[in-house]
């Protein structure tokens, strides 16, 4: 039984408008004995990598990092989930009734409800709830394939300048954090900053990045030359 039932389905359906289609009694049945709204703090793994699929997300604050992990330990963000989308890997894990194909953790303090299965189960049974799900796996689809060619044929250095472009004056995130968004090491992360840093294009801190030429930044983003490495420290 949800702790919030009397606001849950007023915020879902402002988020998911195509939950009206549902009807009242549809809808409210299923969050009644179906789903529970919880909220975790930043970092906590919602689902895992290999395991069945406990639930299905739908985030109505905050935001899940999805992505996918290898042996090594290292991991490349897929999407992320914010208010009013849906998670993709979940619905296909709950249509395929397979095994999760990646891990989703959240980013910050995130408000969620977590549908069951047979919640899930019951809504795709109605036909305008379907369609949009499969229309996200379409956007979705879109998104994955623009991934797929960056870290196929975009320079790393071309990945992280576009990284840091669209989040505003003052990037928020560790050097790990970014790896992990691009699917690579912290240490190379670390090298290509430097050198934007020598460049002057942006100013590093402690998990902060001060953007300070955004324009030499969307240049590099889009193949230019990159700055210059540090020069090899004498011989002694």
């Amino acid at each position: 039984m949800n702790d919030h039932a009397d606001t849950t389905p007023a915020a879902l359906t402002a988020l998911y408008p195509m939950l009206a289609a549902l009807g009242d009694t549809e809808r409210e049945e299923v969050l009644a004995r179906e789903s529970r709204r919880v909220q975790v703090g930043a970092g906590t793994l919602l689902f895992e990598e290999g395991t069945p699929c406990q639930g299905f997300p739908m985030v109505l604050a905050g935001s899940v990092r999805v992505a996918r992990g290898s042996p090594g330990g290292r991991s490349l963000e897929l999407y992320r989930v914010t208010p009013g989308e849906l998670c993709v890997v979940s619905a296909s894990c709950l249509f395929g009734h397979a095994a999760l194909a990646a891990h989703g953790q959240a980013t910050e303090v995130t408000d969620l409800v977590m549908l069951s299965p047979a919640g899930f189960e019951r809504w795709a049974g109605n036909a305008g709830f379907r369609r949009y799900v499969f229309g996200t796996f379409a956007d979705r689809l879109a998104d994955l394939m623009a991934l797929a060619e960056a870290v196929a044929f975009q320079r790393l250095d071309q990945r992280l300048a576009h990284a840091l472009l669209g989040r505003g004056a003052v990037v928020r995130a560790t050097h790990q954090a970014l790896a992990d968004e691009l699917g690579t090491v912290r240490e190379i992360v670390s090298r290509l900053l430097k050198r934007f840093e020598r460049a002057g294009w942006i100013a590093v801190s402690r998990e902060r990045i001060d953007v300070l030429d955004s324009r030499a930044l969307r240049a590099a983003a889009e193949g230019g030359a990159l700055p210059p490495a540090p020069p090899l420290p004498p011989a002694v």
